[in-house]
This record gives C-alpha cells, sequence and structure tokens, in this order.
C-alpha cells in the first residue's frame, strides 16, 4: 500500500473522531467529554486494538499536525481585536504570566523532587505548562527525554482544561482576563482552546500568556538548572 493509502484512513478518521467528541461535548458539555479528551482516548485505544503503531498512524497525522502552525498565527486576529484591552491591563497580565510561569515549573519540581526522582525526570517535568516544542527543546538542554516531556505536556493541558471550570468556581475567579491568563500559563494551546469557547477577551488573554509562558520558562529553566540540579 502507498503512502496516501495509509495516510488517507488516518487524517478522515482523525477528523470524524474529532468532530464526533464535538457533537457528543455540545450534547453533554462535561469537563471530562472536552473534545481533546475522548478523542484522545478514542484514537489511542483503536490504534492499540488494531494493533497500528504509532509512526504508521503518523503517515498521516503528521499532515493534521502541520496545521497547528496556522492555527496558532491565526490566534493574532483575536489578540488584534483585543489589543487596547491587553494595553489597559498589560502590568496585571505580564504579573499573573510571570506568577504562572513560576508555578507551573515548582509545582512539577518540588513533588519529583520530594518523591525522589531521577533528575533526568525532573527535567523533562519542569517545561510541562508550555507548548510541546518547546518543552522538548527546554527538556533536552537540561538532560531531560524530549519524548516524556511531551507526555506531561499532555497531561498538564487536558488536566487543566478539565479542572479549570471547578478550579475557578471554587477560587471564585471570575474576570475573563484572569480566567484566561490561568488557562494559557497553566494548559498552553489546550487551554486557549478552551479559553476561545468561553469568549473572545478570555481567549485573547490565554493566547498571551500561552506565549509569553513559553519565553519566560524557555530563559528560567536553563538559567536556573544549576540550582535545580
Amino acid at each position: 500500500m502507498d503512502e496516501w493509502g495509509i495516510a488517507l484512513p488516518a487524517i478522515i478518521g482523525t477528523v470524524a473522531v474529532y468532530y464526533g467528541s464535538r457533537v457528543l461535548y455540545k450534547r453533554f458539555p462535561f469537563p471530562f467529554l472536552l473534545p481533546i479528551v475522548t478523542g484522545t482516548a478514542v484514537i489511542v485505544l483503536f490504534l492499540a486494538a488494531a494493533g497500528i503503531s504509532y509512526p504508521a498512524y503518523m503517515i498521516g497525522g503528521k499532515w493534521i499536525e502541520h496545521l497547528l502552525g496556522p492555527a496558532v498565527v491565526a490566534l493574532a486576529i483575536p489578540l488584534y481585536k483585543q489589543r487596547e484591552v491587553l494595553k489597559m491591563y498589560a502590568v496585571p497580565v505580564m504579573g499573573g504570566v510571570t506568577a504562572g510561569a513560576a508555578a507551573g515549573i515548582l509545582s512539577g519540581y518540588f513533588p519529583a523532587k520530594w518523591a525522589g526522582i531521577e533528575e533526568n525526570l525532573i527535567a523533562a517535568v519542569l517545561p510541562k505548562s508550555v507548548t510541546t516544542p518547546v518543552a522538548m527543546e527546554v527538556s533536552a538542554s537540561t538532560g531531560g527525554a524530549p519524548a516524556l516531556a511531551a507526555v506531561f505536556v499532555m497531561v498538564a493541558g487536558i488536566g487543566g482544561v478539565v479542572s479549570a471550570a471547578a478550579f475557578f468556581k471554587w477560587c471564585g475567579i471570575r474576570h475573563e482576563l484572569a480566567r484566561g491568563i490561568a488557562l494559557g500559563s497553566a494548559s498552553h494551546a489546550i487551554g486557549t482552546a478552551k479559553a476561545l469557547e468561553n469568549g473572545e477577551r478570555e481567549g485573547t488573554a490565554s493566547s498571551v500568556a500561552m506565549t509569553l509562558s513559553a519565553v519566560l520558562i524557555s530563559v528560567l529553566i536553563p538559567s536556573l538548572a544549576f540550582i535545580l540540579f
């Protein structure tokens, strides 16, 4: 079978699973039924049951992955629309993102350190709150496993969006910018997608937080490596 004979079923199947997951989520809008959660679970279970390897699936999956770049660039549209709001709240936004980046690092470091986990595993968990490409590079620069860092990124992203609604309610966080900053800082692109569902202003704050967090963490972790390890 040629490459497209493998790629097309993977692309069509992934799109169909995602569409079905969105329909399910709209019908039953519970956190654990978010498309990223149910869609990922269905695809993983199907690949495991059918005996299809990940490299074989990615022959088609890589074409969907290539769309992530344009999708991220498209976030500039709501960012431009909300530019005056961001200027008005520039100081709180920067403060929130800085606090979120620090919390993302420390929430991975101290539990792992107290549990006696090896340093290479700690290096993989530290950048869990930024986008996958950045996390993999940061992890590799400090001696961690890039592939494992990608797993922790997925866990942080999914865990954040699943628990966000309950956490905001428990803490009484209602302001759109505060919620967006929290989602972008803790759950990167997955959190930003969720924030955009809640509103353009919240999504804009999340995209800003996601971008700034990636920059801050890519500088902080390598700079503090001599203290952390």
